[in-house]
């Protein structure tokens, strides 16, 4: 039963880097895909960002992303109109391939439930 859901879960990944392949034209890695998220999630449709807002960018998605499983809350916007999270619950203790899996995890369930795939 759990190889079923992790066929699945593999293959809505992939469905989502197509989406991005046919947009972008190019293969996205994670950083790419939550960037896209974190922007999609601010609302912007602002071409150049500095190093820094990139990085609070992939913040901003990675804490979205995971807020469907009780780790983050949002609480508000800075004074930049920026989304703020607070977390609300540790993130389990996982090596460096279990991090990017359960991310993955969540980033499909964000796509469903936003009807983007």
């Amino acid at each position: 039963m759990n190889e079923i859901k992790e066929s699945n879960i593999k293959d809505k990944w992939f469905k989502i880097r197509e989406l991005f392949e046919k947009r972008f034209n190019k293969t996205p890695d994670l950083s790419a895909i939550l960037y896209v998220v974190g922007m999609r999630e601010l609302g912007s449709t602002q071409q150049k960002f500095k190093k820094e807002e990139k990085v609070q960018l992939m913040h901003i998605a990675t804490c979205r992303v995971l807020s469907t499983s009780g780790h983050y809350e949002l609480v508000g916007k800075d004074e930049n109109d920026w989304p703020v999270w607070k977390l609300r619950e540790k993130l389990p203790n996982q090596d460096m391939l279990e991090q990017e899996m359960y991310l993955r995890h969540h980033i499909v369930n964000y796509f469903e439930e936003e009807e983007l795939i």
